[in-house]
Parts: structure tokens; C-alpha cells; sequence
């Protein structure tokens, strides 16, 4: 019996709800999908769909089993992937996903620090946001890569490798570009922009639940798929967005203000399969904690330098702070 093929399809009735939709995703006919599943609930001796409404629906057996199936398939596929690399010599490569607008300081710290320990092994990073990577690594595509955590991967373990905390960014001309910290019960009213629920959807609704809990609905939730589009909404008053300050520090026309009692950390975790994973995916996960933490500690030492539009916002009490890029002046570490 071919298990991994029957649960694929198990895996798609499941998820359409329907035999003749997933048999037209899966391009097979319907009585070859609707005999494959009962093959495979012969074999396991339990119904695994209920069959007596329009639109099929899982038993309780059914819903046990898609758990395990999804991490059954994801092995398969995995396997099938490390022996293709065997057959084709590719043993000696790491593919590693890496999020949007990971910055070229850090994309060149990443390889470097994993030539200097592994000079022989051929490091292939791509762009890739958190969803994509989950899916990569359950397919077998990629070996290991950055993710925001939480996410969706029952069957992968990650590390820890950054975490920063998330704070409000507005217009420098707004009043809480003022104001040394900003409360979330403050912006109500306000719309809210951050990164689209289809890159880190865990992420996203985290976001959106701690702004509920800290008494801001936001009337609109504005969702951008990368920096550059959300530092614009900002700019052009659409919205206050919550994002790390590095973030924040690509546009010198927005501030960045850390929100009252730091309900938010962005966390980045360096992920893998929990089982099988290559031999050299430890060793990234230790490269890119390495690099995070020296790109901060260089961040506070040179960020905003070069010639900036104006060369003071106010900070609380009235005080002014000088932006970086005026000679003889003392740069903050946040502005």
C-alpha cells in the first residue's frame, strides 16, 4: 500500500470538503480519489469521512488523523528530497529561507559567518516570508530559515536568535513623536498598520489581540507586505504602525516610540525539522544569533549616519534631541 500517497489525498477530501473538488486539484477522477480513501480507511479500520450530507465531513477519526498525516507526508517528503540530493551530490548544501527585507549587512554576515566555519558548504539563502518557510520546510525544499515567531509547524523546533521590542511609528510631526513612550489605549481611533496576516498570520493576530487587550480597536487594520510599503502608509498619515525600531529607522521622516510596558517583543527564531534535520542547521541558527546581536550592537553606534531633511525633533519635556549626520553633535541611541 502506497501510504504517503493515500494520505495526500485524505489530506486534500479533508481539506475541499468535497470528493469531485479535490479530485479536480489533485487531477485524478473522482472514483480513483473516492477509492483511494477507501483503501486507506480499509486499512486503517475506522471511517475517516462522513458521507451522508452534501459536503463530506470528517470523523472524529478523520480530525485525529490529519495531524498525523500532515507530519507523515512532510517526512515522506523530506526523505524523497535528501535522497534526490544524494543522487544528484548536493550533500554539501544548506538552503535557507530568509525573511523580506533582511538587510544586506545581515545577508552578508550570514554567509560569512558560515563560510568562516564551513567553507566547504554551499550556502543557498532565499526570501521567503514565515508562511512560505513553514510550508518550504514541511515539503522538504529548504533545510532551515528565519521565521517570526509563533508559527504554524507542529513538526519543527526553533531557536531563539532575536528578539526586539515592538513600538509605535509615526509621523515625526504627530504629537506622539513627543512623547517618550505611547500608550496602545492612546491611538484609539486610529487605524492600524502593520505586516500582512499572510506572511506571519500568528504574528498578526497576536498583534491585533494585545492592541484589543490594551484597549485599542483600531476602526481599520491596514496590512503592507513589506517595510517600504508600511513606512509609506505611515508617512502619508494612514495609520500608526507597530514595528521595531530598525524598522522604523529606514524612513528619518517617521519616529520611534517604545509603547507603554513593552506588551510586544518580536521574536526570531532560526527553524528546522524537529527530525532529520541537516547537519549544519544548528550551526546557522548559531551564525545568525551571532550576527543579530552584532548588527544591534553596530545599530546603535551608526544608524541614521549621512545627511538627513532636518536636524532636531523634540523629545518628552520639551528637550531637543540632534539627529545623527550633524557635525560635533552627540547621537541618541533612539530617536
Amino acid at each position: 500500500m502506497d501510504l504517503g500517497r493515500h494520505l495526500r489525498y485524505f489530506l486534500v477530501v479533508a481539506r475541499e470538503g468535497h470528493f469531485g473538488d479535490a479530485a479536480l486539484e489533485l487531477g485524478i477522477a473522482q472514483p480513483a480519489l473516492s477509492q483511494s480513501v477507501r483503501r486507506l480507511e480499509d486499512e486503517l479500520g475506522v471511517a475517516l469521512f462522513d458521507r451522508s450530507r452534501r459536503r463530506v465531513e470528517l470523523t472524529p477519526a478523520g480530525r485525529l488523523l490529519v495531524d498525523q498525516a500532515h507530519q507523515v507526508v512532510g517526512a515522506e517528503a523530506r526523505l524523497r528530497e535528501t535522497m534526490r540530493r544524494v543522487r544528484d551530490g548536493e550533500l554539501g548544501a544548506l538552503r535557507a529561507g530568509v525573511p523580506p527585507g533582511t538587510s544586506a549587512v545581515e545577508l552578508r554576515g550570514l554567509l560569512e559567518g558560515m563560510a568562516g566555519r564551513a567553507p566547504d558548504l554551499d550556502v543557498d539563502l532565499g526570501e521567503m516570508t514565515g508562511a512560505e518557510l513553514v510550508r518550504a520546510l514541511g515539503a522538504g525544499a529548504v533545510d532551515t530559515g528565519l521565521v517570526t515567531a509563533p508559527f504554524d509547524g507542529a513538526d519543527l523546533v526553533g531557536r531563539l536568535v532575536r528578539s526586539a521590542p515592538v513600538g509605535a511609528v509615526v509621523p515625526r510631526d504627530s504629537v506622539w513623536a513627543r512623547a517618550r513612550e505611547v500608550s496602545l489605549a492612546d491611538l484609539a481611533g486610529r487605524d492600524l498598520v502593520v505586516s500582512a496576516r499572510t506572511a506571519a498570520p500568528e504574528w498578526f493576530e497576536r498583534v491585533l489581540a494585545v492592541c484589543r487587550d490594551h484597549g485599542w480597536v483600531p476602526p481599520r487594520v491596514r496590512e503592507a507586505g513589506d517595510a517600504e510599503f508600511l513606512l509609506g502608509l505611515v508617512l502619508a498619515g494612514r495609520g500608526v504602525a507597530l514595528e521595531t525600531a530598525a524598522t522604523a529607522a529606514r524612513e528619518p521622516r517617521l519616529a520611534w516610540r517604545p509603547l507603554a510596558g513593552a506588551p510586544l517583543l518580536r521574536r526570531t527564531e532560526a527553524v528546522c525539522p524537529a527530525e532529520g534535520a541537516h547537519p549544519a542547521a544548528a550551526m546557522f541558527a548559531e551564525v545568525a544569533a551571532e550576527v543579530f546581536a552584532g548588527a544591534r550592537e553596530e545599530g546603535r553606534l551608526t544608524a541614521g549616519a549621512g545627511e538627513q531633511p532636518w536636524s532636531l525633533v523634540y523629545g518628552g519635556e520639551g528637550e531637543a534631541l540632534i539627529l545623527p549626520g550633524e557635525a560635533g553633535t552627540q547621537r541618541p541611541e533612539t530617536v
